[in-house]
């Protein structure tokens, strides 16, 4: 068994896939649309769906927000400089949406550089600092 895909829903596709796709680097892998259904999907990853897990991207006709609720708590993504795909993110928050919500810096009692955004849909993903 492996992981496969986590959904997530959002607002506006274009802005996601462009936040995913431009922001973080990610790859749109492949898109389905499906009208009688009314909704189109989009997975973006940073390779072959075949090899790693990837996510899938859920946009359901005419809905433009969703309440988050408390059980979802991030998404981890390993880069090699926190405080540089911070700018990253913060450089593009005007165009594509996102925004830093915990700068990169020590875990609480630990030595990992971790650092937290948040997608343009409200969704938080943690940023680890690649060990040398």
């Amino acid at each position: 068994m492996r992981m496969l895909h986590t959904m997530l829903r959002v607002g506006d596709l274009k802005r996601a896939v462009d936040f995913y796709t431009r922001v973080l680097g990610m790859q749109l892998l492949r898109t389905t649309d499906r009208p009688e259904q009314k909704y189109t999907l989009a997975f973006v990853g940073y390779g072959d769906e075949a090899q790693g897990a990837v996510l899938e991207l859920t946009y359901n006709y005419g809905v433009g927000a969703y309440d988050l609720g408390t059980g979802f708590g991030h998404l981890a993504i390993e880069v090699s400089d926190a405080a540089a795909t911070c700018a990253t993110v913060r450089a593009a928050a005007p165009s594509f949406g996102g925004a830093v919500t915990r700068e990169a810096g020590p875990v609480k009692g630990g030595t990992s550089v971790i650092a937290f955004v948040q997608d343009p849909d409200g969704y938080k993903i943690e940023l680890i600092e690649r060990k040398q």
